[in-house]
C-alpha cells in the first residue's frame, strides 16, 4: 500500500492510522529464507471482500467474497461485525443486485463459466433462494430495482440469442414483459424517484455508445438523449434529485479524456464539469437522497474516491487512501463504503466519515497466515518505444535483488485490450517476487485510461504496432540492467493470451518461455465462434470478417512454425468469449512440429479461471514451467 494520502491524515484515530501504516521491517537482507515462504497454494488462499451494497436504512452491508472458495455474498450486520455467508451456490455467483428496501437480491449464477447467468431471488435476511429464470442457452444481465421494491429490469438475448432487449419483471406475479427492443446491447441504467424514468445505456462497441431516456410507464418510445457523430462513450448516468438533469461519464470533449459531465433533459445540453481535469473518471455514484456525488479518477493507474456536495457545490474530504478504490455507495449519515485495494494489500471494504474523520476497515479478509509486510510495491516507469512514444509500465522488483543485478523477469500484459493494468493486489505477482521474479506490466498503446486518442493506437491495422511496444519493454529490463536476455517470459489472459502468442511469433528469440491464458490464436476462427452477441463489439476492435486476408495476417497459428518458445496453455472448455478450440489449434501445431507446449484445459470453466482448486493447478503449474526455463530448475520448484 503506498503512503496515505491528504491533510485530514493526523486527525484520523489511532486505531484507523494503524490499519494503513504498514511495517517494512524483514525486507532486504533480513528477508525470511524462499525455503520458508509459503508455497503458491498458499497464496492463492488469500482472500478478498469487495461489491459493497447497502439498503436505505442501512444497518447491513453486503458484498462478495471467495472465503468458501468461490464468490459468494455476505451480510455484516454492522452492530455485531459478524459476516454472515448468504448464499452457497456451487460455482458462486456473477453478480447481485439490491432492492432499495433491503429485502431481497437479484443474482446471477452462471455454470461451468459459460456466462449464460441465470437470475435468483434471494431473500436478504435469510438467504432463502428462489430461482427467476430457467433457461441455460439464455443470458441474462444485471437487475436495476425499481424504488418500491416489486420489479426489476434486466436485459436478455432470449429473443435470438444475439441481441439483448431490456424486460421488466413483476416479482409477486413473476411475469416479464418486452420494455425495450433494440438491436445489439442493451444495459438498464438508473432509475429516477418517483419511478417513471429509466436510464438505458446502448453499446455499439466498447468504445462507443449512446443513451436513451425510458419511459417505464410504457406511454412513449425511448428518447435518444446523444446524438453523435464519430465514436464517443456515454455512460454511467445518474438522475439528481428532480430528475431534471443527469449526471454521468463521457469522452465527448476534443481531447477525448472521459470526463464527468451534466445533462439538462430537457434539451439534451452536456456540459463537463471537470473540462481541464488529465485524468479519466472510472466511475460515478450517487448518494440515495441525491444530494451527494463520487466518482473516481483513474490518476496514472491508480483509482482515487473525490466526493462533492450537490446542493453547495463545494468539495468534501476524500478519504486518505492510495491504490485503486472500486465500489461505493454512500449512507445516510454522510459516510461513503468503498471496495479498496493496493499492491501489497488485498481487496477489503472500508468506510469513510469525512465529517470526524474516520477511516475505518469494515472486512477482514484472510491473508493464510502470510505477513503483508514481506509484499512490495511496483514503480510507475516509462519507457520509450520504437517510434518515440513513451509507454507507461509498472515495474516490481524482488525485494532481495541487490542494486545492478540482472533478475529473471516475467512481462505481464493486460486483457482488453481496451483495459489496462492497474497495480491492485495480485496474489502470484507476490509470490513470485519473493522468489526472485521481476515483473514488467505494461500499457501498451490501445490501453485505456490515457485518453481515447492513445486507446485508438491499435485498432485494426495498428494491432502489430502494439506488440512491438511489448517488445521495447523488453529491451528496456535489459538495457537497464534488471534483467538479461534469455532469461525474460511473457504471460497474459484474454487479448493478454493473444499478445503472449503474439510476441513468440513476431519475436521467436524473445523470450524464454510463455503462458497463454484464454488467448486468441487466430482472428478469423475466434470471430466466427465466439458467442453472437460479442462479434459486432469485437469486429470494431479487430476488424471485420470481411477483411480475412488481414486477420489472417496477424494470426499467431499462422506463424506457428515460427515458435521456438515453450509455451503452456491454460483454457476453459465453456468460453464463450474465445472458445477453446484457439487453445486447442496452437497446442496442436507446435506438437506438429516437436514444439514445446503444455496445456490445461479444464471443463468446468470458461473465460478464465475462477474456481481456487482449479487456480491451485493453474499457478502451481505455472511456477514450475517458469522455474524451469528461466532458472534452469527441474520444474519442481513450487514448494
Amino acid at each position: 500500500m503506498r503512503v496515505p494520502r491528504g491533510p485530514g491524515l493526523l486527525a484520523l484515530t489511532a486505531f484507523s492510522t494503524s490499519l494503513m501504516a504498514l511495517s517494512t521491517a524483514g525486507r532486504g537482507e533480513d528477508l525470511i529464507p524462499s525455503s520458508r515462504i509459503p508455497d503458491i497454494e498458499t497464496f492463492m488462499q488469500i482472500g478478498y471482500a469487495g461489491a459493497p451494497q447497502m439498503p436505505r436504512e442501512g444497518g447491513r452491508l453486503y458484498f462478495t467474497s471467495n472465503s468458501s472458495g468461490v464468490s459468494q455474498i455476505y451480510r455484516l450486520d454492522l452492530t455485531d461485525r459478524w459476516p454472515y455467508q448468504l448464499t452457497v451456490f456451487p460455482e458462486g455467483v456473477d453478480f447481485y443486485s439490491l432492492s432499495p428496501t433491503g429485502d431481497y437480491l437479484v443474482a446471477g449464477v452462471s455454470r461451468g463459466g459459460d456466462e449464460n447467468a441465470q437470475l435468483w431471488l434471494i431473500d436478504a435476511r435469510t438467504g432463502k433462494a428462489d430461482p427467476l429464470t430457467a433457461s441455460p442457452e439464455v443470458r441474462y444481465g444485471r437487475a436495476a430495482w425499481t424504488n418500491d421494491g416489486r420489479s426489476v429490469i434486466y436485459r436478455s438475448n432470449e429473443a435470438n440469442g444475439k441481441d439483448f432487449y431490456l424486460y421488466r419483471m413483476d416479482l409477486r406475479s413473476r411475469k416479464a414483459a418486452l420494455l425495450v427492443r433494440m438491436e445489439g446491447w442493451n444495459d438498464p441504467g438508473d432509475v429516477s424517484d418517483d419511478d417513471h424514468w429509466m436510464v438505458m445505456t446502448h453499446w455499439d462497441s466498447n468504445t462507443n455508445s449512446e443513451m436513451y431516456l425510458v419511459d417505464l410507464a410504457g406511454s412513449a418510445p425511448p428518447r435518444h438523449l446523444t446524438p453523435h457523430e464519430g465514436h464517443a462513450v456515454y455512460a454511467g448516468a445518474q438522475f439528481d434529485a428532480g430528475a431534471t438533469h443527469l449526471y454521468l461519464v463521457s469522452n465527448a470533449n476534443p481531447d477525448g479524456v472521459t470526463r464527468r459531465a451534466r445533462m439538462t433533459l430537457a434539451d439534451g445540453a452536456l456540459t463537463f464539469l471537470d473540462p481541464e481535469n488529465p485524468w479519466e473518471v472510472l466511475s460515478l455514484g450517487i448518494s440515495p437522497d441525491r444530494s451527494l456525488l463520487g466518482w473516481t479518477l483513474n490518476e496514472d493507474g491508480y483509482s482515487r474516491l473525490y466526493l462533492q456536495d450537490l446542493t453547495t457545490g463545494a468539495s468534501l474530504p476524500a478519504p486518505p487512501v492510495d491504490g485503486q478504490v472500486s465500489g461505493f455507495l454512500f449512507t445516510e449519515d454522510r459516510t461513503v463504503i468503498f471496495g479498496f485495494s493496493s499492491p501489497t494489500r488485498t481487496a477489503d471494504i472500508w468506510s469513510w466519515n469525512w465529517t470526524l474523520p474516520q477511516l475505518e476497515k469494515l472486512t477482514h479478509s484472510t491473508y493464510a497466515g502470510i505477513d503483508p509486510s514481506l509484499f512490495s510495491e511496483p514503480t510507475l516507469v516509462r519507457y520509450p518505444s520504437f517510434d518515440g512514444r513513451e509507454i507507461p509500465a509498472f515495474l516490481y522488483l524482488p525485494p532481495n535483488r541487490r542494486p545492478g543485478e540482472p533478475v529473471p523477469f516475467v512481462v505481464h500484459m493486460h486483457g482488453g485490450p481496451e483495459s489496462q493494468f492497474r497495480p491492485a493486489f495480485i496474489r502470484h505477482f507476490q509470490y513470485l517476487l519473493l522468489h526472485g521474479y521481476g515483473i514488467l506490466a505494461p500499457n501498451v498503446r490501445g490501453s485505456s485510461g490515457y485518453g481515447k486518442a492513445y486507446m485508438d493506437l491499435d485498432n485494426y491495422k495498428h494491432r502489430l504496432d502494439s506488440v512491438k511496444d511489448m517488445k521495447a519493454g523488453v529491451d528496456y529490463l535489459v538495457q537497464k540492467g534488471f534483467a538479461e536476455p534469455g532469461k525474460v517470459a511473457v504471460k497474459g489472459g484474454s487479448y493478454g493470451g493473444y499478445m503472449t502468442m503474439a510476441g513468440i511469433t513476431e519475436y521467436p528469440n524473445l523470450f524464454a518461455a510463455a503462458v497463454n491464458t484464454v488467448g486468441i490464436t487466430n482472428f478469423v476462427t475466434f470471430l466466427e465462434k465466439t458467442a453472437d452477441y460479442r462479434r459486432s463489439l469485437r469486429e470494431a476492435e479487430y476488424g471485420p470478417l470481411s477483411d480475412r486476408p488481414f486477420l489472417e495476417s496477424i494470426s499467431p497459428l499462422n506463424k506457428a512454425d515460427r515458435i521456438e518458445t515453450p509455451l503452456l496453455v491454460v483454457h476453459g472448455e465453456n468460453d464463450p468469449r474465445v472458445p477453446v478450440g484457439e487453445a486447442r489449434q496452437i497446442a496442436a501445431a507446435i506438437t506438429a512440429k516437436g514444439g514445446v507446449v503444455d496445456t490445461l484445459i479444464f471443463p468446468d470453466e470458461g473465460h478464465g479461471i475462477s474456481k481456487r482448486k482449479n487456480s491451485l493447478v493453474v499457478y502451481r503449474r505455472m511456477v514450475e514451467f517458469l522455474d524451469a526455463h528461466l532458472k534452469g530448475g527441474d520444474g519442481s520448484g513450487s514448494e
